[in-house]
């Protein structure tokens, strides 16, 4: 077993090695079967359904794209909730392996949640969701059954996040998390049923 890759096993979590970067960028419309090679899942009941990318109950266990994000980058995608809580969630600028351990997840990346806590609140995150420091996003609530196109962007320590072409939260953080265990992508959940499409991640 490579010496890196022991490591890794030890801490529990880090960056995975040797993953390719976006190039040009990255796509995904989820037309196939299996989630295939771009994806590591940490638990979690992921899988492809009818051309998107489903899951419920992954109790913070992401699904994360194994290409490394370039600084500033555009990540764009479809998602959608069944459950009445909403509680779409996704991960960016994380190591690509995290997942929880424990019921307190503590991220390695900025965390997004739209219609969390029972559909009654959004959440951008600086690693932890239940922080003090996590920025609040405007009133809006996730309708059940209704698919929502977020844009997420981030120019040096300016992260935003758009859905539906609306800007729902952003952060200026002083201290971005970048390099080498922040610098990738996942989809999480945590009980709500959620489905996903159209992945697109474009560098800027």
């Amino acid at each position: 077993m490579p010496a890196a890759v022991l490591l890794c096993l030890l801490l529990g979590a880090c960056t995975p090695q040797g993953d390719p970067g976006i190039g040009a960028g990255f796509t995904d419309d989820f037309e196939r079967p299996q989630l295939g090679k771009d994806y590591e899942k940490t638990g979690g009941n992921w899988r492809i359904e009818g051309g998107q990318l489903h899951v419920k109950g992954a109790k913070n266990h992401p699904l994360w794209l194994l290409r490394i994000l370039p600084r500033n980058v555009r990540v764009e995608f479809d998602a959608r909730s069944e459950s009445p809580e909403g509680d779409i969630k996704v991960e960016v600028f994380g190591d690509g392996a995290s997942y929880a351990k424990e019921a307190n997840y503590t991220a390695t990346s900025y965390v997004i949640v739209f219609g969390g806590w029972n559909n009654s609140r959004n959440v951008l995150a600086r690693m932890d969701e239940h922080g003090d420091d996590r920025v609040l996003g405007k009133p809006r609530k996730v309708e059940p059954g209704a698919t929502y196109r977020f844009r997420i962007e981030r120019i040096d320590g300016i992260l935003r996040v758009w859905v539906d072409d609306d800007v729902l939260m952003e952060m200026d953080d002083p201290q971005p998390l970048v390099g080498r265990g922040h610098d990738h992508f996942g989809f999480n959940n945590w009980q709500s049923d959620l489905w996903f499409d159209n992945l697109k991640v474009t560098p800027l």
